[in-house]
């Protein structure tokens, strides 16, 4: 099994992504590493740090996409970044999963042009992690890929969120929810009064109703289901949770959950390989939470089981 790394992708790159690396190594000794990016880079950093190169396997790229950057005409006009030649990798069975903390549009851009969708799957999604209050992990999609949808895509989110909870996260037969403003079947707006009767109608899905905005950190349901618009601003509403507690200097188990640290990144769901994208700021203990999330959704075949279900 081979697991690509971006190395240059993210604000520290590419010295925390190398030495997440050595951290994931430490914990995958099944896999190998395939780091894509400046070769010459990666090697000083891991002689600073005495590590053995031999370890991973080196992919070698001249051009980085930037966080700024357009996606589309970044992926398109700089083919040997290493984003364009990472998803080439995995178009080519050469890695079995693709890994960045780079560009997000890039990624889905990547995605869309290399290994492209599930079919059955007009949109994919990106998923986040919902701590809850009693201890366990909620899933919410979308939270950026798609900020306009329609009622079929958010059927397929519930799908696709249900499959990811139910076999990277063990959650036996997951709750799906969809955010909205009440919990009443006629509350909402357009989108999801059209999303509502598909989602209660799917055989494929554990629907439960609607789930308010109150409801994300209790125990209502495991998946919830949205447009990528709503779920971008709650992810972004969230994530200050633990940037105020430490600033307010709260200790407290709960706010610690809300650290990005602790799981890596987040997978783009109804593709056909298993990509995660990381938090542009991510340090090594990201990178290497971001390297066993890949690890992870191969060793379950998680984008198999997708694939079947929309057949």
């Amino acid at each position: 099994m081979k697991i690509g790394l971006d190395i240059m992708g993210g604000d520290f790159a590419p010295e925390a992504a190398v030495l997440g690396a050595i951290l994931a190594y430490k914990e995958i000794s099944d896999s190998k590493l395939v780091l894509i990016g400046d070769k010459n880079a990666a090697l000083k950093i891991l002689q600073d740090n005495n590590f053995d190169p031999a370890a991973f396997d080196f992919v070698h790229t001249t051009e980085v996409i930037g966080m700024g950057e357009h996606p589309t005409k970044a992926v398109v006009q700089k083919p040997d970044s290493s984003i364009a030649v990472g998803y080439n990798l995995l178009k080519e069975g050469a890695i079995q999963a693709f890994s960045s903390a780079g560009n997000t549009g890039a990624m889905l851009v990547g995605a869309m042009f290399s290994v492209k969708t599930i079919p059955g799957v007009s949109r994919p999604a990106i998923t986040t992690i919902v701590p809850k209050l009693k201890g366990s992990l909620g899933i919410l999609l979308d939270v950026g890929a798609n900020a306009d949808c329609k009622a079929e895509n958010l059927l397929q989110f519930g799908i696709l969120g249900s499959l990811f909870a139910e076999l990277i996260y063990d959650v036996e037969s997951p709750r799906v929810a969809l955010v909205n403003i009440g919990e009443e079947e006629e509350k909402g707006n357009m989108l999801s009064l059209a999303a509502y009767p598909l989602l209660k109608e799917s055989k494929l899905i554990n629907f439960i109703g609607n789930a308010e905005g109150r409801d994300l950190f209790s125990d209502e349901a495991d998946v919830f289901v949205c447009d990528g618009f709503t779920g971008n601003v709650i992810l972004k509403m969230a994530e200050s949770f633990y940037v105020i507690s430490l600033k307010k200097n709260i200790k407290d188990e709960f706010f610690d959950k809300f650290n990005y640290e602790q799981y890596g990144g987040s997978p783009i769901l109804g593709i056909n390989a298993p990509v995660v994208v990381g938090h542009g700021i991510s340090n090594p203990e990201a990178i290497k939470n971001m390297v066993l999330l890949s690890k992870n959704m191969i060793d379950t075949n998680l984008v198999e089981k997708m694939q079947q279900a929309f057949q």
